[in-house]
């Protein structure tokens, strides 16, 4: 499935929301990174011809972005792997005075406007694909 095909699908209301973010993240998002469909999520991920050691064979995600069953999910790998960056969340989250809905690098949602635009698109453009690589090699050693 295309990244269009996949938004197709989606309830008018779910696509616009999914739109909304979408164009954040390829707005912000470095290059380098490419944007696929997988496991039922549009993903932003390092293409295994650039990082083919992975720890289990797949492209390493960075973004992925997803319509689920009673929500919308957007998880950032990045805030799970790289501390500063969760903390920037957490900041972000506060300022707009909003309490984030999240676990680990997953954040739920149901419109765009819960989220602090501004801080995600901070945190979608922090990690340059060779930076979130490096990040990924560190932590299979630890």
């Amino acid at each position: 499935m295309t990244p269009a095909q996949y938004l197709a699908q989606l309830p008018a209301d779910r696509r616009r929301e999914v739109r909304r973010l979408r164009t954040l993240i390829r707005r912000h998002l470095p290059a380098g990174y490419e944007e696929v469909v997988s496991k039922g999520m549009l993903v932003y991920q390092v293409p295994l011809a650039r990082y083919p050691d992975t720890y289990n064979g797949h492209p390493l995600w960075y973004v992925a972005l997803a319509s689920e069953k009673a929500y919308l999910s957007l998880h950032l790998m990045g805030i799970y792997g790289h501390a500063p960056l969760a903390e920037r969340l957490r900041a972000g989250f506060a300022a707009a005075g909003r309490k984030p809905d999240m676990g680990k690098s997953c954040i739920r949602f149901r419109t765009a406007d819960e989220l602090p635009l501004g801080t995600i698109g901070e945190i979608v453009g922090a990690l340059a694909p060779d930076r979130w690589i490096a990040i990924a090699k560190a932590a299979r050693r630890r």
